[in-house]
């Protein structure tokens, strides 16, 4: 495209589970110019959340918080000429992540009688209270008679997503489910915001967020189709009605057209760039879920499949478009035509918990810290003050992984005895249970933190496994597999793990924010300046940093190790069933 080197910018925003990065680059060649990382205020202090009820809302203030924050400084690093020539802004956040909104698009949580009401706020991904209705609709999806619209949802659809969500607050709040106009995902309201758009009618949807978790598809849009009525591609109104008569609204306010995220929301107002200081009336472009982006950022092409792994994970893979019909892939969480690249087939899968898993076992050890030592409960340290304690205790808790993950590698596959689950946080894929409990056997008074560790790393392996073989038994062609996220980047130990487990290389993209750089190359192909994904990825993407490959000696033990996890993992499904 002729892109000279200083004279475009683009921005990329990803908003995350716990904090908000914003990374500008140099739209010549993808070299960073300004990053931010932002912490979401009250997100950091636990509020509206309840583990124990798997109940994790955000405040869309924290958003905007995040929003203004992080772009101010990464403009402000990379000088005051650079302002004036940032050509573009792309967004990913989490998903399946909707809130409750008014006829503006106003999320309730907004204004001032629901401003502190969770029911009222964007409800994360991770949050598991719509369990049952998931069920329902899973129930209905297989016996109403009519088409499953979950077939493209992997046949089974999930307390993760967008309808089982707005079922849960019209459950559990019928003030907010009296005031909600509509539901709108995380990454159609920051398009929303920025492009000042005040009215459902003139709000666009994202076809990744769509078609993945609102069982959207072209098919059902047909009169002729499986609905007999143009429905917008969502499910039909007969369909929900049976699910609860307050969804067909909603559905009609989503509108009848989704968008890919190469083309565009709308400028940016006056009002946004004076408060971010860039350039109004740049293109926003259409947002998308975090792992759909940081797979175009960490190089997706078909056949290679791209594992955003943090928190959770994200197993994404492309393919080209069918000619004929489209083959479905059972117990995924969708496949989404333009989802991923526009103009070819998006794959999603994953696991609910991964680094997650790790974070827990970390703070199953540090309580004792935060219990005894921070509360005055250890006689003779009565006398320290809180701040020296608060210091310690986090310096300390910075240790415990990086201190299993050495003593753990000290140990050798397959000795240790102890098996585990990954599914702490329910099983994403494949197929989707969110019941399903996490599980350690094995146990003797020989089983030391770094050896339970060591299972628990293993486990979430095993499940990433158990996605390679779905799609692989499904016929989808994986040749290679790229990681990206902080878990790529920070653990070798967990790495290599992987790699032994899958028998496959795993190749580590240079740079700590793929998902970031995704977002900015969909900037930079909505302003214009490249004239579609593969033209951006070729010039923008980052190298191959590092290589992950497998030890040929440890793939047998892994073999026997990953029949033992399935073994206990049909157990406890067993269990769950039984219950």
């Amino acid at each position: 495209m002729g892109i000279k080197k200083g004279e475009a910018y683009v921005l990329g925003l990803d908003y995350g589970s716990d904090s908000c990065r914003a990374v500008l680059i140099d739209a010549a060649d993808g070299s960073q110019a300004g990053v931010s990382v932002m912490n979401y205020p009250r997100w950091a202090k636990g509020l509206y959340c309840n583990p124990a009820l798997n109940q994790f809302r955000q405040h869309p203030r924290d958003y905007i918080d995040a929003l203004e924050g992080t772009v101010k400084e990464a403009v402000n690093q990379a000088g005051k000429d650079t302002a004036a020539k940032v050509k573009g802004i792309a967004i990913d956040t989490t998903g399946s992540t909707p809130c409750a909104v008014d006829a503006s698009g106003t999320p309730l949580a907004m204004r001032g009688e629901f401003a502190e009401n969770p029911s009222a706020m964007f409800v994360l991904w991770k949050d598991h209270t719509a369990t049952a209705e998931a069920a329902r609709i899973n129930k209905l999806a297989k016996s109403w008679g009519g088409a499953d619209f979950t077939q493209y949802e992997g046949g089974i659809y999930s307390t993760e997503w967008f309808w089982s969500k707005i079922l849960r607050i019209f459950s559990e709040d019928p003030k907010t489910a009296a005031a909600a106009a509509s539901f709108m995902e995380h990454c159609d309201w920051m398009t929303a915001l920025l492009t000042g758009a005040k009215d459902l009618p003139s709000i666009k949807r994202s076809r990744c967020a769509m078609g993945h978790k609102a069982m959207w598809h072209r098919s059902f849009a047909d009169p002729g189709g499986p609905q007999g009525e143009n429905s917008g591609g969502y499910p039909s109104e007969d369909f929900l009605s049976r699910l609860d008569p307050r969804l067909v609204p909603i559905r009609k306010s989503l509108g009848t057209e989704t968008y890919t995220s190469d083309t565009s929301a709308g400028p940016l107002t006056a009002e946004w760039a004076e408060r971010l200081g860039i350039p109004a009336g740049i293109p926003i472009a259409m947002g998308a879920y975090d792992a759909h982006m940081g797979a175009v950022g960490g190089g997706i092409r078909p056949g290679w499949l791209i594992r955003v792994m943090g928190t959770s994970t994200c197993d994404v893979l492309v393919s080209p478009r069918p000619s004929g019909q489209e083959k479905l892939v059972r117990g995924i969480c969708g496949q989404v035509d333009g989802s991923v690249v526009p103009g070819m087939l998006g794959y999603e899968a994953g696991q609910s918990s991964f680094g997650d898993v790790y974070a827990w076992f970390r703070g199953l050890l540090a309580w004792p810290l935060e219990e005894l030592f921070l509360k005055n409960q250890i006689p003779g340290l009565e006398n320290v003050d809180l701040k020296t304690k608060e210091k310690i205790v986090q310096g300390i808790s910075k240790k415990i992984i990086p201190g299993l993950e050495k003593a753990a590698a000290l140990i050798e596959p397959g000795t240790s005895g102890i098996s585990a689950l990954d599914w702490l946080n329910g099983r994403r894929t494949p197929d989707a249970n969110q019941m399903l409990k996490g599980a350690i056997a094995g146990l003797t008074l020989g089983s030391d933190a770094p050896r339970v560790y060591r299972a628990l790393a293993e486990a979430t392996a095993f499940g990433a496994r158990a996605i390679a073989e779905r799609f692989r038994g499904e016929g989808v062609v994986i040749e290679g597999i790229i990681g990206v996220g902080g878990v790529a980047r920070k653990s070798p130990f967990v790495m290599q793990i992987l790699a032994d487990v899958i028998n496959m290389p795993i190749h580590i993209p240079a740079g700590d924010q793929s998902v970031a750089l995704g977002a900015a190359m969909f900037a930079a192909v909505a302003a214009g300046l490249y004239p579609d994904i593969p033209a951006a990825q070729k010039q923008i993407c980052a190298p191959i940093e590092f290589t992950y490959k497998p030890n040929p000696a440890l793939v047998p033990v892994y073999d026997k190790l990953y029949q033992e996890y399935k073994q206990l993992g049909a157990f406890v499904e067993r269990r769950e069933s039984a219950e």
